[in-house]
């Protein structure tokens, strides 16, 4: 178990009195190797083109190779940084095939404001937020040769729409859906995956100025689907963006969500849900990019375990720019392992290139009940297996909460009851 968390004294920091010691407002030298001409200072690892970065390859998230093109992305060995840990033979082909296969059906319901259209693979909205940053995501652009657009109209307050994505076939498949919400906008967007698929994603989600956008990605495949999955985030001036994945179905899901800023006084909220079953791969890797300042940003993704061969993979990148001062941001993660047999990989990383920030930490655990937790309860009369139950309920609804969707909230409790009663037999 470890945790570490930094904060700004409350005397506002100046230029030559830096806010973490051993920063000034350059950031930290931490080796006189790392002069201006090395690799793995400066703009050495900033450099981007829509051929990628430079430098060191993986040294830093703001150095990793960027492109349209798959053919720049070397075959993947699975020794790579960003794939060490995902079984590459269980991935469908989706890192070397063509992906001609049927996308998923798309159905659109809720508020009649929210809009769907379906336009060309070379129209101009595609590729306005994001450029793939790995070979499966750069396949999926590649061969998915359609968007759907929705788009949520500005000035709309409480918007509520779903986007229901059915998989029909196992045949590896690319698709891609761009989500913009117009300018002081308010609404939340389901993303709610069912069915079978063999699938690599792209999303984009543009949240124009003044906007706040909730988008809850729920993965509730059948147990035999293969899901990769790029969802990537420009969040505007003023805006926020709420993005909460939560994954229970599949043999293998591998969920990337990241934001960035396009103006100052940007908010982002990442949290994340997931339950591995015997046998289940899920994998969330997600990265804020903090490019502009006096920008804010919280991440916690929690997750059970249970099962031989229950795999989860939680890796968090927090980039904290030397442009960016006045950055406020924390990210966690907490595992709860329930049985023997399971692997839970936790990586939060931090990196700051700047001094000038209000606060900045990360955190992670992984363990087994709480034995005081249980024994509070079972000293009360509760049996030991209503009591276990009751902690991991407790565990996981700090996130089902963000929701704020009592039809979901009470789809998601079920899902974890059917869970829990797996554990107990």
């Amino acid at each position: 178990m470890s945790e570490t968390t930094t904060h700004i004294p409350d005397e506002k920091a100046r230029i030559g009195a830096p806010s973490i010691p051993g920063f000034t407002e350059e950031g930290e030298n931490l080796s006189p190797l790392n002069e201006a001409a090395s690799p793995l200072a400066g703009d050495s690892v900033k450099g981007h083109s829509h051929g990628g970065g430079v430098g060191i390859p993986d040294s830093s998230r703001a150095g990793r190779l960027t492109s349209y093109d798959v053919d720049d992305f070397a075959p993947l060995t699975g020794r790579e940084e960003d794939w060490r840990f995902t079984p590459l033979k269980r991935l469908g082909g989706l890192h070397k095939k063509e992906l001609t296969g049927a996308a998923p059906k798309v159905e659109l319901s809720g508020d009649e404001k929210v809009t769907i259209t379906t336009v060309p693979a070379s129209d101009k909205l595609r590729g306005v937020v994001s450029t793939p940053e790995d070979r499966v995501a750069a396949n999926g652009w590649k061969y998915a040769n359609e968007a759907h657009v929705l788009t949520i109209p500005a000035n709309a307050e409480g918007i509520k729409s779903h986007l229901t994505i059915t998989g029909e076939s196992m045949d590896p498949a690319a698709q891609h859906i761009i989500v913009i919400a117009q300018e002081n906008s308010e609404a939340t967007l389901v993303l709610d995956h069912v069915g079978s698929a063999v699938l690599s994603q792209n999303i984009e989600f543009e949240v124009r100025a003044g906007a706040k956008l909730t988008v809850v990605s729920l993965q509730a495949w059948n147990d035999d689907a293969i899901h990769a999955s790029s969802q990537q985030a420009a969040v505007a001036k003023d805006a926020y963006f709420k993005h909460i994945a939560i994954s229970f179905g599949g043999d293998l899901v591998r969920v990337n969500p990241s934001a960035r800023f396009a103006g100052e006084h940007g908010e982002v909220e990442l949290y994340g849900l997931y339950f591995a079953d015997a046998g289940q791969h899920q994998e969330h890797r997600l990265f804020v990019d903090h490019n502009l300042p006096n920008c804010t940003s919280n991440v916690l993704y929690k997750g059970a375990l249970q099962g031989e061969g229950a795999h989860t993979v939680w890796i968090g990148d927090v980039l904290i720019r030397k442009e960016a001062s006045g950055t406020d941001s924390y990210e966690a993660n907490r595992n709860l392992v329930l049985t023997d047999g399971t692997r839970a990989d936790s990586v939060p990383n931090l990196e700051i290139e700047t001094g000038l920030i209000e606060g900045a930490g990360h955190a992670s655990t992984t363990g087994r009940f709480d034995d005081e937790h249980l024994f509070y309860l079972m000293s009360r009369g509760i049996d030991e297996k209503s009591a276990r139950r009751l902690v991991v309920r407790g565990f996981l609804n700090e996130i089902v909460q963000q929701i704020r969707d009592e039809e979901l909230e009470a789809r998601l409790t079920d899902i974890i009851e059917k869970e829990l009663a797996v554990t107990n037999n």
